[in-house]
């Protein structure tokens, strides 16, 4: 298998949360478009955003005043503009928005875009949190798209959002599927969400001999103020090792290249897949 060259692009917000959500998104979508153009630039093959990428992070509210800022997927102004952008320069892009189903029926979600043009499908946030300042379920609904695998022009890419990490089940299901890199558009602030990020997906990269591409934004968002979004955006190898890491404070491109023989190389070397004792795990879902 080929070298993959991987992009991730994280981002302070650029708009103010009293604006509608609608010229947020517009705001946020277009100060996306130069980072976008410089992976293209770079030779970047597979590009994902952050989570909710042209929005604020408004969950630590309760107001419905940011239903506005759903949209659908794929037929919306953010992944049809996202469309345009894919094609331009033959390049994967995962696009991680606010999606609205039904009225009243909501979804963290991320689409993917092949490097064509073509919209490939979508992963729905499955683990959705509820505790102070993060009040989520207040604005999604639970994803109901199961462990979708793309096969894109260049991997095969799997999706897990933010919370989704830290349940070890949903990565497992991913690389069952077939994934050999999985991307995790996250949102998340310092305290112990800091630690836990350098740990976890690096361990699970391991556990399931795949890459793995972690994003989340950067600055703080007022009126809420729960923390700082610290960036550290990075890539690891399925052997947990770190290929590249952004910084913790500002606007950044980060790029890796992902040599894919390394999956094969290490499910052979260690072989959990074969190992595995999926009929002695029932009493897990019984739970």
């Amino acid at each position: 298998m080929a070298n993959v060259r991987a992009g991730l692009i994280q981002m302070a917000l650029k708009a103010d949360t009293g604006d509608s959500p609608e010229a947020i998104r517009d705001k946020m979508n277009e100060a996306h478009l130069p980072l976008i153009d410089e992976a293209g630039s770079k030779g970047v093959q597979i590009l994902c955003l952050q989570e909710v990428f042209n929005q604020p992070y408004f969950c630590p509210s309760q107001d419905v005043k940011w239903y506005g800022a759903a949209e659908k997927v794929p037929d919306g102004p953010t992944v049809s503009l996202m469309k345009e952008y894919a094609k331009k320069h033959s390049m994967v892009i995962v696009v991680p928005i606010y999606e609205e189903d039904i009225t009243g029926v909501y979804y963290n979600t991320a689409a993917v875009i092949d490097a064509d043009g073509s919209y490939l499908g979508k992963y729905r946030k499955s683990h959705i949190p509820q505790v102070a300042g993060f009040y989520e379920k207040f604005f999604f609904k639970p994803g109901n798209s199961g462990w979708p695998m793309f096969q894109t022009a260049y991997c095969k890419l799997g999706v897990y959002i933010c919370y989704d990490r830290h349940f070890p089940e949903g990565w497992r299901a991913l690389a069952l599927s077939g994934a050999e890199y999985i991307v995790n558009p996250s949102a998340t602030v310092a305290g112990l969400s800091q630690y836990l990020w350098k740990l976890e997906q690096p361990a699970s990269a391991v556990a399931n001999g795949c890459y793995i591409g972690a994003v989340n934004r950067v600055g703080t968002e007022a009126p809420w103020n729960i923390g700082k979004f610290y960036g550290s955006s990075y890539v690891v190898n399925p052997r947990g090792e770190f290929l590249v890491e952004a910084g913790e404070d500002q606007d950044e491109l980060v790029v890796a290249d992902m040599d894919m023989e390394m999956v094969r190389e290490v499910r052979n070397l260690w072989q959990f897949f074969r190992d595995r004792r999926p009929e002695a795990y029932n009493s897990l879902t019984a739970i």
